[in-house]
């Protein structure tokens, strides 16, 4: 056998260990990059500036995190339609559906929204596209047309495939198009007003896509639409948590959000009494429709978003809105799917 080479131990581990571990400080400062580049693609408070692809720009523009209520309001029609079955067809409808009410419809809304409101979210949001030079205003214009053209086209396509006499859902994107062209700009700029511009945000992420979702697979009847704007009116507390990060730029330019109105824990304490009053209300209405289990559900979803309610939102609502938001919706959105369940099984 011949003799083994002995292993000499490094005279300064630390040294070595140095040359190859990662500075805390250093891995903080990329983790935190990451999360601001995240949230700046998403549209989300707290982004980063400095995006210089156009492509990423057009799609920060677009919030990406807002499309998911709408996408889920068009699986909630479908649901309460009572007639959708799982064909590759169907799918494909669905996906067409969701594609309108996200991407292209809740797009425009946003886009709009913020060429109109350049100004407020100069002091609030500076990092956003627009008020950060990142894209021009005529291409910003631009993009709003090529989604509104895009939505209404993808809406009557939508009505061709339905069979619909009556081209329904073409009429339900030229109403919500409409809504959010007066939310947004002067003269009537709904969001002046706290209540008016909430519920008009509410009923535009509710009573919409649900809407078209029930008409792309049933009848879209009066009982539909009242169910859904009074359910729009939980929304409207939703829309509420939206208006406390631009509290301070609201107040700067006149315009009368409900914190500004109320001030910061009135219009929290509103905020949290209209989501949880009018689900409940929607609970009730289950009841008497003889449909107790979905009830019972809907109930039992409510009592986790008054928790976090006061863990979270009534004890810091400007710092907590987002983790709020996060943290309870998922409970809020699933009970519109329990009721849109409980509507088709009750075939309302």
């Amino acid at each position: 056998m011949s003799e083994s080479t002995p292993i000499t131990p490094d005279p300064k581990p630390s040294e070595a260990l140095d040359s190859v571990a990662i500075n805390p400080s250093e891995q903080a400062t990329a983790t935190s990059d990451r999360s601001a580049k995240t949230r700046q693609l998403l549209g989300m408070k707290g982004a980063s500036a400095g995006e210089t692809s156009i492509w990423k720009i057009r799609l920060q523009l677009m919030k990406p995190i807002t499309w998911i209520p709408l996408i889920w309001g068009v699986v909630c029609g479908a649901a309460s339609s009572g007639n959708y079955t799982w064909t590759l067809e169907n799918v494909l409808k669905v996906a067409a559906c969701m594609l309108l009410a996200g991407p292209l419809m809740t797009g425009y809304t946003q886009i709009l929204n913020d060429y109109y409101d350049r100004e407020i979210d100069a002091i609030n949001e500076p990092y956003r596209p627009i008020p950060s030079g990142a894209i021009p205003l005529p291409q910003v214009i631009i993009q709003i047309w090529v989604l509104l053209i895009a939505g209404i086209a993808l809406a009557f396509a939508l009505d061709v495939w339905s069979g619909h006499e009556f081209p329904t859902i073409t009429a339900i994107a030229i109403i919500g198009s409409f809504i959010a062209y007066i939310y947004s700009a002067p003269p009537l700029k709904l969001k002046q007003n706290g209540w008016l511009g909430s519920y008009a945000l509410g009923a535009s992420y509710i009573t919409l896509p649900w809407s078209t979702g029930h008409a792309l697979f049933g009848e879209l009847n009066s009982t539909i639409v009242i169910l859904t704007m009074f359910y729009s009116l939980a929304g409207l507390g939703i829309a509420i948590v939206n208006d406390f990060k631009s509290v301070e730029g609201d107040r700067q330019l006149g315009l009368n959000s409900l914190p500004v109105m109320f001030g910061i824990t009135t219009a929290a304490w509103i905020c949290v009494v209209t989501i949880d009053v009018f689900q409940g209300l929607i609970a009730a209405y289950l009841v008497s429709i003889h449909e107790n289990l979905y009830a019972a559900i809907l109930v039992l979803l409510i009592i986790p978003q008054i928790t976090l309610q006061d863990m979270y939102f009534l004890r810091d609502p400007v710092k907590n809105d987002v983790k709020y938001q996060a943290s309870a919706q998922p409970f809020l959105v699933l009970g519109m799917l329990v009721t849109g369940l409980a509507l088709g099984h009750a075939g309302v």
